[in-house]
């Protein structure tokens, strides 16, 4: 997809679809997860290297995506932290501490993202 849209999405390539939230404006994507007590299913941020977890309220799972959707690395930040950028990250998902472990969300596997419109 070339050119992303804020709005509803469906993450693919786990054991079962995930509703996704895809923040692609600068707004959509520097409000994040901020002033949320939880989510249900993850955030997408297009384009994006890095995050922060500065004003959160809760722990997340990072996982840095490269261009074509494959897992680079993940991670679990608690809040008040900032991430590295990770050099060939086109794109980061953001979800609850522990889903990305229950989804089976790891390095090498590829991910896919559809937009509900």
């Amino acid at each position: 997809m070339a050119r992303w849209e804020n709005g509803p999405g469906v993450l693919h390539g786990v054991a079962s679809a995930v509703p996704v939230e895809i923040a692609a404006s600068y707004r959509a994507r520097a409000r994040g997860l901020l002033g949320r007590d939880g989510i249900e299913g993850a955030l997408l941020l297009t384009p994006a290297s890095g995050v922060h977890t500065f004003r959160m309220r809760f722990a997340i799972d990072v996982a840095y995506l490269s261009r074509d959707f494959t897992v680079l690395a993940v991670r679990t930040m608690r809040p008040g932290r900032l991430g590295l950028p990770r050099l060939r990250a086109r794109h980061v998902l953001e979800a609850e501490a522990g889903a990305m472990a229950r989804w089976g969300v790891r390095p090498g596997l590829r991910l896919g993202v559809q937009p509900r419109r």
